[in-house]
């Protein structure tokens, strides 16, 4: 019992790093139906914009969050404005071959300047920490921090949507952007911002990323995956919803990695594919 208790402790902790992959691809949907095929590439850009904020400018990882995050943002906002923009209607084709363009460009642009080689954010040790909550159960405190962190941004995002202009603008321009531009809001700008907010995420979650495992160039198509199927399970345009998915495929693999070791993966595709035939609007549904 006191295994299965474990796996599904470790499952909702695995969860919040899965919802900070995802939260920034259900922003970007949710307002502009946009599909950001890249969104896992930049997860990995973000782990080594980290990585080169630790080594070069010798800080810690919470303190290069400071640096990588406003990058990010600026990263998003100008993608945006200058690329994806353009991009956007009707036909979702076009969005999803340019950000496959961006994706393998970024992928090279890796392999450049670091090679293939895995890299790793050290975190002082604080990887390696965990606190005992039984004699036979524990959770680390860096998997604690990166589930709090995804919980005060579900509810940073939540309250920035509900309650400020920008979420107002936000909310009319998804509903009805024809409509959003009559009443003066300019379309573009919010979508510029809607993707700079999604990016920005992922420069906390890159670190995260990169703290709590290796990674290389190659590994955002797997980030990809993981994001997409915690927005699809939780529903999309719903950022309680994207938590709650993160942390069902969190527990969907880690109880399928006690199984078997080489299970953890495959048991959470197969729970997000029965999930997916089963209630294809996820379980939390925005509703307008």
């Amino acid at each position: 019992m006191i295994v299965w208790i474990d796996a599904i402790i470790q499952g909702i902790l695995v969860g919040g790093l899965y919802a900070l992959f995802a939260m920034g691809l259900s922003l970007m949907f949710g307002i502009m139906r946009l599909v950001n095929v890249a969104h896992g590439d930049m997860v990995i850009l973000m782990s080594f914009i980290g990585l080169m904020a630790v080594e070069k400018l010798g800080l810690q990882p919470f303190a290069a969050m400071a640096v990588v995050v406003p990058v990010a943002f600026s990263i998003g906002y100008l993608l945006q404005r200058g690329i994806l923009n353009f991009t956007i209607g009707k036909d979702p084709l076009p969005s999803l071959i340019v950000t496959f363009g961006i994706s393998i460009m970024i992928q090279n642009l890796l392999l450049e300047f670091f090679s293939a080689d895995t890299r790793a954010i050290s975190a002082s040790g604080l990887e390696s920490r965990s606190i005992t909550i039984t004699d036979n159960l524990a959770a680390g405190v860096l998997p604690l921090i990166v589930f709090g962190s995804a919980v005060l941004l579900t509810i940073g995002l939540q309250w920035l949507f509900g309650n400020t202009s920008m979420g107002r603008a936000f909310r009319a321009t998804s509903d009805d952007h024809g409509a959003a531009v009559l009443m003066g809001i300019n379309n573009a700008h919010i979508y510029a911002l809607a993707t700079a907010i999604a990016v920005g995420i992922l420069g906390i979650a890159g670190i995260f990323h990169g703290m709590r495992t290796t990674f290389s160039p190659t590994d955002g198509p797997a980030q990809l995956i993981y994001a997409f199927e915690a927005v699809i399970i939780g529903g999309i345009g719903s950022f309680w919803g994207t938590l709650a998915g993160g942390v069902l495929l969190g527990i969907a693999q880690s109880i399928g990695s006690r199984l078997d070791p080489g299970w953890g993966v495959l048991v959470g595709h197969v729970v997000f594919v029965a999930i997916l035939l089963f209630k294809p609007d996820g379980f939390f549904p925005r509703t307008r």
